[in-house]
């Protein structure tokens, strides 16, 4: 997700401030932070990327999907699901969960943090697993396979703590050693455990 950054000199009048958020593009817009040079200059940017810098959060963006109809065709994918489950030896019900509760199979989504695709795969991640088009149904899909696969054998099979590691990442999971404290992890974990059921049938 391309950054973007504005600057103000001394302190923020509350018009402008909402002048320039207001001025986002609705596509890249999330999480909003500022912080104060030595010059007094401040900055405000939806990407945070300088360790050295203190930003501090002033606006938090609802979690959403940007760029996305509700698909509303859940079969649409279900060829390409089953083949790449059972290229790799997967649970074509997990695959249909995780999509739900990622993209709601919606190919073409993108997430405040960058994430993109029916799988929501990372640039970084994709770039990984070899997918140069994560906008790519196939593609994606058989990226985000392999990318599960690896996790649940990472945590010796067990499911919740893999799905964890798809939305959180395996190294927060390692650090808690289990489910990360986060509401949307665990929120998560709940939600594609639940679709998993129901695409089984249970």
């Amino acid at each position: 997700m391309p950054a973007n950054t504005h600057m103000l000199r001394g302190a923020v009048p509350a018009l402008a401030l909402l002048l320039i958020l207001t001025a986002l593009p609705g596509d890249v817009a999330a999480d909003i932070y500022k912080y104060e040079d030595e010059t007094g200059i401040i900055h405000l940017t939806n990407v945070p990327t300088d360790a050295t810098k203190k930003y501090t959060l002033i606006m938090r963006e609802p979690r959403v999907i940007f760029n996305r109809k509700i698909a509303r065709d859940i079969n649409k994918f279900d060829p390409l699901i089953t083949k790449s489950a059972q290229k790799h030896g997967m649970d074509p019900a997990l695959i249909k969960a995780v999509i739900k509760a990622e993209s709601n199979f919606n190919h073409q989504a993108v997430s405040p943090k960058g994430a993109r695709g029916l799988m929501q795969l990372m640039p970084a991640t994709a770039s990984s697993l070899q997918v140069d088009d994560s906008f790519h149904p196939e593609k994606n899909i058989d990226g985000g396979v392999r990318y599960l696969r690896y996790l649940i054998r990472l945590f010796n099979g067990d499911l919740r703590l893999a799905l964890a590691a798809y939305n959180a990442g395996e190294k927060a999971v390692m650090r808690y050693g289990g489910i990360p404290p986060y509401r949307e992890t665990q929120d998560y974990v709940q939600r594609v455990l639940s679709y998993l059921n129901g695409y089984r049938g249970k």
